[in-house]
């Protein structure tokens, strides 16, 4: 059974600012909610109990956001305003737990998933980054899906989208011997490669911030060796674990966003302020008048 799920919320944002200077990046809003909302509703949507924030100094915000605020609560109560009263309360269902632990220096992803290590123990589990939104209003939960993967084949699972060749040096590239993987189908990683040149990159088939992972992926981040950047990868330590087993890539469905910069940021306020019951008749009557 899957329930843990790591979220990394350590990061400064230099990319988006200097919105992100004295609010953290991961708080940033998409229509009315702050990104990190929408990453945890995901990840409590594919069934997952007890999300972990691995955090810094700083960033009190986020876990301030997923906890009770008593006194706004009793005023939005007097008041009678029930629904507002509603979306704070009820932020977290009942029985979901967040948990945070502090990764003390900026030393990689892969290092921030070591953090929570104490607290995965022996469990397979989820790493979600918080600032890659999808949006999957018109097809299945790709978590939910990937997590059904991963019960089905008992095997980790990466999620994929193919990038324009230009784009692959941003991101963790997979390798699966040439074969077309469908949306919301699974095949088989016979490498991996972190922020390979286009050249170099054996596919265009990028990590895109969601991963099932087992829990042998913690013993062998102990002894990974900084990478690219100096840092400590998770996808090398991905790569180290291939060579004792198998790994799949998921092909995702929805529409991703990638929040952590201000392009991103913005396209993800158009797409879901389109949605929105209460934005998307004056969102597109703006657009049209552009």
């Amino acid at each position: 059974m899957l329930s843990k799920v790591v979220i990394p919320v350590a990061g400064l944002g230099t990319r988006v600012l200097p919105a992100s200077k004295a609010i953290p990046k991961e708080m940033l809003t998409v229509v009315d909610k702050p990104v990190i909302q929408y990453v945890v509703e995901e990840a409590i949507a594919a069934g997952f109990k007890e999300i972990v924030l691995v955090t810094r100094s700083g960033k009190n915000a986020i876990e301030d956001h997923f906890d009770h605020n008593y006194e706004l609560e009793a005023e939005l109560e007097r008041k009678q305003k029930v629904d507002l009263l509603n979306s704070v309360r009820h932020i977290l269902p009942a029985g979901v737990s967040v948990i945070s632990v502090r990764q003390p220096k900026a030393l990689g992803l892969g290092h921030a998933v070591l953090c929570a290590a104490s607290v995965i123990g022996k469990d397979d589990f989820a790493v979600m980054l918080p600032d890659m939104l999808i949006d999957n209003s018109q097809t299945t939960g790709d978590m939910t899906s990937m997590v059904a993967a991963y019960q089905g084949s008992g095997l980790g699972q990466i999620m994929v989208e193919g990038v324009p060749e230009e784009q692959v040096e941003r991101y963790g590239i997979v390798d699966c011997a040439g074969i077309s993987i469908q949306p919301g189908e699974s095949t088989d990683i016979i490498g991996m490669i972190e922020k390979p040149k286009a050249a170099e990159a054996p596919s265009n088939l990028a990590i895109v911030g969601r991963y099932i992972l087992p829990a042998r992926v913690m013993e062998i981040l102990q002894h990974t060796t900084p990478g690219a950047g100096g840092e400590i990868q998770l996808t090398d330590a991905l790569e180290a674990l291939l060579q004792e087993s198998k790994l799949q890539a998921y092909s995702m469905r929805g529409n991703l966003y990638d929040c952590g910069n201000k392009a991103g940021l913005i396209q993800a306020n158009i797409a879901f302020g389109l949605q929105h019951p209460e934005t998307k008749d004056a969102v597109q009557s703006f657009l049209k008048s552009l």
